[in-house]
């Protein structure tokens, strides 16, 4: 991890850690939620806009016969981008032609690999099962959790490593492989969360 990237974070502080025979940093947030000053005319001004364009949202939604064509591109988009922390190179257009089962011509850029665009393909099933789940009434639960980490797991590279539909009892990191001394990103880590 490279500390200076977090040293003049506001979200919160990096501490120092050891696994094993590994010393490394670690991001521990602030608690949440923070605090706002609500006084802050420039604050209020963002709010009101983020406001008045979720109502026009919200309104062009209840004119469509089918609410989820407007948010699927927004979903994808959020695969795409979540799963380049993850090191994956499948570009929005690369996900789109998979999922219609089509392959750049010949002589265009190299496609990405089938590995990578499984994994931005879960991403976006396990979001529409998110929320296919909570619009069923489905309470944010350990259950819930754990089920979107089975659907975002199956088949890819990992999955063994990461025991799909588990809560890790290990120090998680984001990085380019399996050694926490070249993680990017590394998490605090609290709990033995045991399937409670």
């Amino acid at each position: 991890m490279e500390p200076e990237r977090f040293q003049h974070s506001t979200a919160g502080r990096l501490i120092r850690a050891r696994q094993a025979d590994v010393e490394y940093w670690v991001f521990v947030p602030n608690p949440l939620p923070p605090g706002l000053n609500r006084s802050n005319k420039r604050l209020r001004l963002t709010l009101s806009k983020a406001d008045h364009a979720l109502g026009e949202l919200a309104g062009l939604g209840r004119t469509l016969p089918n609410p989820h064509l407007l948010i699927a591109p927004f979903i994808r988009r959020e695969a795409v981008l979540s799963s380049r922390i993850e090191g994956t190179r499948t570009s929005l257009g690369d996900l789109y032609a998979y999922e219609k089962g089509q392959t750049p011509p010949p002589g265009e850029m190299e496609p990405p690999s089938e590995a990578d665009t499984q994994e931005v393909v879960n991403y976006v099933h396990t979001l529409e099962f998110g929320l296919e789940q909570i619009e069923l009434g489905q309470p944010i639960s350990l259950w819930l959790i754990r089920g979107l980490h089975a659907h975002l797991m199956e088949g890819v590279r990992g999955a063994a490593y990461h025991r799909p539909g588990e809560f890790r009892e290990i120090q998680n990191f984001i990085g380019p492989d399996n050694h926490l001394h070249h993680a990017k990103y590394v998490p605090r880590h609290q709990c033995k969360c045991n399937n409670a």
